[in-house]
Order: C-alpha cells, then sequence, then structure tokens
C-alpha cells in the first residue's frame, strides 16, 4: 500500500471501521450528521478510495467494504511520521511525545512490557 490516505479519506474510513460494510448512502448520511458533509463530498471522498484501492464498492447498492484495517495504516502513518520527522530515531519519537506528558505508574508499566515484548 503506497497512497497516502488524506485526512477526508481517513472520516470516511473510520466510518466504515466503527460500523463495517455500508452503502454509500448510509456512509454520506453519517458523515452529514458527524462532519456535516454533503452527499457530493462524501461521494468524491468514496471515489477517491476506490480508485486508491482502499475500498471496495459493489452493486447493489454501491455497498462500501474497507480492504484495509485501520491497524494497517496506523503502523503506515506511524512508520511515516517516524522516518519523515524523525529521522527513523524511535528514541527520538518517543521523547517527544514523552516530553511534556505525565504518565501515570500504571501507563509507565503498560509501556514498559510493550517494550519487553519486542
Amino acid at each position: 500500500m503506497q497512497e497516502k490516505l488524506f485526512d477526508s479519506e481517513a472520516k470516511v474510513m473510520e466510518i466504515l471501521w466503527e460500523k463495517g460494510t455500508l452503502s454509500a448512502k448510509e456512509i454520506s448520511l453519517i458523515a452529514a450528521e458527524s462532519i456535516g458533509w454533503n452527499k457530493n463530498t462524501t461521494y468524491t471522498v468514496i471515489k477517491k478510495l476506490e480508485a486508491k484501492g482502499f475500498i471496495r464498492r459493489d452493486e447493489p447498492g454501491f455497498m462500501c467494504t474497507p480492504l484495509v484495517s485501520q491497524e494497517e495504516i496506523q503502523k503506515k502513518e506511524a512508520s511515516t511520521l517516524l522516518n519523515k520527522v524523525f529521522g527513523g530515531s524511535r528514541k527520538a519519537l518517543f521523547s517527544a511525545l514523552l516530553e511534556d506528558e505525565k504518565l501515570s505508574r500504571e501507563e509507565i508499566e503498560e509501556l514498559k512490557d510493550l517494550i519487553d515484548k519486542r
């Protein structure tokens, strides 16, 4: 997956990840209520997602199915951020994330466990 997921596309993907396969009409109704988009905006974003291979659209009813998981996108975006902003340095990334952040003892233990499992 080489294509970038833009913010507007991520909003539609979040709807699909949360609800599962939906019709384009159902997506447009949810987007209208939660984001304030009109139907044409939503349909344009759906077409872009389909062209990029993030979703599949089937007849009847223009049923839209996500073809990539939220976890796949999270990993790709994290990797892009790591390389683009932090020169590939995980240490620099974590330092930036934790520098001004107060963590509870529980959060610190959870992070240690994640590192230990690597």
